[in-house]
């Protein structure tokens, strides 16, 4: 159950393209920060909600200031191109957010098969890249990475690649991050 998501897209008119013209109802997409799951939500009224904010979409409605509430799950390809577009910037912000999180991926990352290893599913990563890091964990931060292993920048923008790759393509056969 996802307690914050932050904003993808508002449609205040609702999307142009429904059935309905003449009574639309507003439109919010949202990303759940744990599961990464996408929502289609409806907005408080005259709330301000902007692209990027941070909202409440959990259980306790009295603590809900943004949204009312969330009316379904969505896939990628029902979102507005802005949405998608906005998609990379977010995830970059929850993957910093969540940088302990994340260190424990590649901390802990094991292999899946006796000739595939988990790490090698972050795009970019190749076999030699994973044996450094293998060979090199612990590591306590993403700053620690970048100074452990050579010519490997930005770990965080490899996991939050992953993650989009997982939201796009729903056909996946191993998963790592998204439900």
């Amino acid at each position: 159950m996802e307690d914050y998501a932050y904003i993808l897209d508002v449609l205040p008119d609702g999307r142009p393209d429904s059935k309905r013209r003449f009574r639309r109802e507003p439109v919010v997409y949202g990303l759940g920060i744990e599961e990464f799951k996408i929502f289609d939500m409806e907005p408080i009224a005259d709330a301000v909600i902007n692209i990027g904010d941070r909202c409440y979409i959990g259980k306790e409605t009295e603590e809900r200031t943004q949204i009312d509430h969330v009316r379904a799950r969505v896939d990628f390809v029902e979102l507005t191109h802005t949405a998608q577009s906005e998609l990379a910037f977010v995830l970059d912000e929850i993957v910093k957010e969540s940088e302990e999180k994340f260190i424990q991926f590649y901390n802990n990352a094991g292999p899946i098969s006796r000739r595939y290893h988990s790490l090698e599913l972050i795009p970019g990563l190749g076999k030699k890249t994973m044996n450094v890091i293998v060979s090199n964990r612990p590591y306590s931060t993403f700053k620690e990475m970048e100074e452990k292993i050579p010519n490997f920048r930005n770990p965080e923008k490899y996991i939050s690649q992953r993650i989009e790759n997982e939201i796009r393509e729903t056909d996946q056969k191993y998963r790592l991050f998204v439900r």
